[in-house]
């Protein structure tokens, strides 16, 4: 990138002080000015493969995850687990100071990730063009609710908005019942990966493919949109409208959740014609597998409703020991429903260390979700947990030549 000597020795050096420069993104910087999930999502998922996250953070409160949800000890367990691995500096954007350092940072970065709302960076005068008159090769990602342009880009932009705009609400929960939203930070979730991938890409076609540094527009509507499938194709096409269905799906069958005789929940998947098939097989032998009204897709589809009776009144004969027994021999797409306390003693994820112990300097030993995707030959790391407030705004300060201003800057 077209940086300053001094410049790419404090990459350099930044890179290489935990000890992971051989990790396959070490070397890479990323200004992170977002908060919440969705934004810190993507420095969070580059930073266990070594990216070094700066995250910008307001004077005094910082991302609002630092106080959000329930708490590990002191810590909220969101902060925890978002900011891992990331340095955090304070600076006040609204001051002349604070602006000019977040420059000087911009100068030295791979990319910037921002959540603010559509407007906001151009009103402080830092909009992306601006930032990168100031670094020709900066890649710069926005991640809002609805996206930086059209009629709805400056309302207020969150997950829960997003499922419900993206027409994923309208189809989640029961037939007779309202439409449902995700318990979890979905949308934001979701988006982050978008976001992820877009900024690999933009590296690549800069470093590899000899192209221009780009702006990336990531709205959380069109990350959950795009998850519906040909949905959108139909109801354009042919003015389908999928309606709700429970834990069914409408061109799958039988796919569901089933209750044992003992009062567990398992899942099971027939959507592939080969295990359909097995569960036929299973459950009713090779008449019920040779029955033309369940021998084609098409027919398992129609005949929905008969065929979710025969399975569910199959598995509510048997308790779920042995429903586990039997699935595993027969090959069957199905395993039992599980809540977190049960699946984080399983030993499958036990075997795999899904999740992991980390250190935390403030609670000591805290528990999460391993690196993903497993690389064979540069696994993924978590350094450490979320730092504190401005735990690094010294060292970074000092890297841009502004240990003078510090004070103006983080006023």
């Amino acid at each position: 990138m077209a940086s300053t000597d001094r410049e790419a020795d404090v990459k350099a050096a930044a890179a290489g002080s935990d000890g992971d420069a051989e990790l396959p993104l070490s070397g890479v910087r990323i200004v992170e000015l977002a908060s919440v999930v969705a934004g810190p999502s993507v420095g969070k998922y580059l930073s266990d493969f070594g990216a070094e996250v700066i995250k910008v953070e307001r004077p005094g409160l910082g991302d609002s995850t630092r106080e959000m949800g329930q708490s590990v000890g002191s810590r909220s367990a969101w902060w925890v687990v978002m900011g891992r691995n990331k340095r955090s500096v304070t600076i006040d954007l609204k001051s002349e100071e604070g602006r000019g350092a977040f420059l000087r940072l911009c100068r030295t970065a791979d990319v910037v990730v921002e959540s603010q709302r559509p407007g906001v960076l151009e009103s402080l005068g830092l909009a992306p063009e601006v930032l990168q008159e100031e670094n020709p090769e900066l890649v710069v990602v926005r991640i809002s609710g609805f996206g930086q342009t059209g009629p709805y880009a400056r309302r207020p932009g969150f997950g829960t908005l997003a499922e419900a705009f993206s027409g994923l609400a309208s189809v989640t929960g029961t037939e007779s019942g309202p439409p449902m939203l995700a318990p979890t930070a979905i949308a934001d979730e979701v988006a982050g990966l978008f976001a992820t991938w877009a900024l690999m890409v933009a590296l690549y076609g800069r470093d590899v493919g000899g192209g221009a540094a780009q702006v990336i527009d990531v709205s959380l509507f069109e990350a959950l949109m795009s998850t519906l499938g040909p949905l959108p194709t139909l109801y354009r096409e042919n003015g389908y409208l999928q309606g709700r269905h429970g834990s069914r799906l409408p061109w799958s069958a039988p796919r569901n959740i089933y209750r044992s005789r003992d009062g567990e929940h398992f899942a099971l998947s027939g959507t592939a014609p080969g295990p359909a098939m097995a569960v036929l097989r299973l459950v009713g032998g090779e008449q019920l597998a040779a029955d033309r009204r369940f021998s084609s897709a098409q027919g398992r589809g129609e005949n929905a409703d008969e065929l979710d009776r025969i399975v569910a009144a199959w598995i509510a004969e048997r308790d779920a020991d042995e429903l586990d027994r039997i699935f595993a021999r027969e090959d069957i797409a199905a395993v039992r429903v599980m809540d977190l306390r049960q699946a984080l003693e399983h030993p499958h994820l036990r075997a795999r260390e899904s999740v992991i112990e980390v250190e935390d300097e403030e609670v000591g030993t805290v528990a999460m979700q391993a690196p993903v995707p497993r690389f064979n030959r540069t696994p993924g790391r978590i350094r450490h947990t979320g730092p504190r407030l401005g735990a690094d705004n010294d060292e970074i300060l000092k890297e841009l030549g502004l240990t003078a201003a510090r004070k103006e800057t983080q006023s």
